[in-house]
């Protein structure tokens, strides 16, 4: 038979397990709103940097079509109008101005590498959020 406090000690051994499986229960729930919430704010930035880029693209792919053409008819203006100042041989007006445009274009090459090694494609405040959450939940004290 029992006693009243045995169903005491029972009934409190049942609440306090109900307790700690609702506590699970609510941080595992928790840890996957979180999570969520995570892949929803990189999805957004993503987004919002893919745009960014297109219209980047696009932008520098006309005006680098016109700078292209123009770039063309001032070179042969120029070839024409060494050769006319100097009195120089046209092979020698061209490859002068080959020349120039050659030096020209390896530093905007270097130039252009720099600028890529500082770029990063990558969302980095939910990166980083992320980063900041995971670490949290690896590092909890047990």
């Amino acid at each position: 038979m029992a006693t009243t406090t045995d169903f005491h000690t029972e009934h409190d051994h049942d609440t306090h397990h109900q307790s700690l499986t609702d506590l699970a229960s609510g941080v595992i729930a928790d840890v996957q709103q979180l999570l969520k919430q995570q892949m929803q704010l990189f999805r957004a930035e993503l987004s919002q940097d893919l745009r960014r880029t297109r219209q980047l693209a696009q932008c520098f792919a006309v005006g680098a079509g016109l700078v292209a053409f123009s770039a063309v008819m001032l070179l042969i203006a120029a070839v024409h109008l060494l050769a006319y100042l100097t009195g120089w041989p046209m092979w020698a007006a061209w490859g002068t101005v080959g020349l120039v445009t050659l030096v020209g274009g390896a530093v905007a090459l270097v130039i252009g590498a720099r600028i890529v090694k500082s770029y990063n494609p990558l969302p980095d405040k939910s990166l980083h959020a992320l980063q900041e959450n995971v670490s949290c939940l690896t590092n909890r004290p047990k």
